[in-house]
């Protein structure tokens, strides 16, 4: 599923459900080694995806350790995503040669725990989320884009960016816009002030992608 939401090359692997064949490598292990088994098994699953992933772009099979903010740290060269919930994990890459970087992220399609909302959705936001309709919890859908939308920015600016640091727009054919709302930095000659990215909602689930061009 998540493959529909991304461009031609940025490779993804997912897995719906268990699989048995999920692996760590050695180097894997001491991430999750005090892990309750349910955390485990996500963890396996998600490096499995990424370790997957990695050989679609030719790559051989490597470690995906993590960085001190709980980021992958992805191969020389490479750009890359991780998501899991109950029940689903992917991982998206690709060459930063030619994307600068890449957010996913999955959730279960439900509407957010009380209070949630507020502490996501800036007011533009929730006036629309008040009138949104149409059956979809929107409120979800908006969470998961936010939530790729960090995993986007972060590689490029190294910096933090919180819920409230965004404001994001949809429409009905399945994207979205986002638009930094503090200082944006500029990287590289990028100004890093804004983002498009695309949301399914299937089988239970809410799949959101951002995907910046090199």
């Amino acid at each position: 599923m998540i493959e529909e939401l991304l461009p031609d090359g940025v490779h993804a692997a997912e897995v719906v459900g268990d699989d048995p064949t999920a692996y760590l490598l050695p180097e894997e292990h001491a991430a999750v080694e005090r892990a309750v088994e349910r955390r485990r098994k996500q963890y396996t699953q998600a490096r499995t995806c990424a370790r997957r992933a990695l050989a679609a772009l030719g790559l051989p099979e490597q470690p995906i350790l993590r960085g001190p903010k709980r980021e992958p740290l992805w191969p020389n060269g490479i750009v890359g995503s991780i998501t899991h919930c109950e029940g689903y994990c992917a991982a998206a890459v690709a060459d930063r040669a030619g994307i600068r970087s890449v957010g996913i992220d999955a959730e279960i399609h439900d509407v957010l725990p009380p209070g949630v909302q507020r502490m996501v959705a800036v007011p533009a936001e929730q006036e629309w989320l008040a009138g949104a309709g149409d059956g979809l919890h929107w409120d979800r859908v908006l969470f998961s884009a936010k939530e790729s939308v960090y995993k986007a920015w972060f590689p490029i600016t190294g910096a933090w960016l919180g819920f409230q640091d965004a404001e994001l727009t949809f429409d009905r054919e399945g994207g979205f816009r986002a638009r930094i709302l503090i200082e944006p930095p500029v990287v590289d000659g990028y100004r890093v002030d804004g983002f498009t990215g695309r949301y399914l909602v299937r089988d239970g689930l809410v799949l959101t992608s951002v995907v910046v061009p090199g």
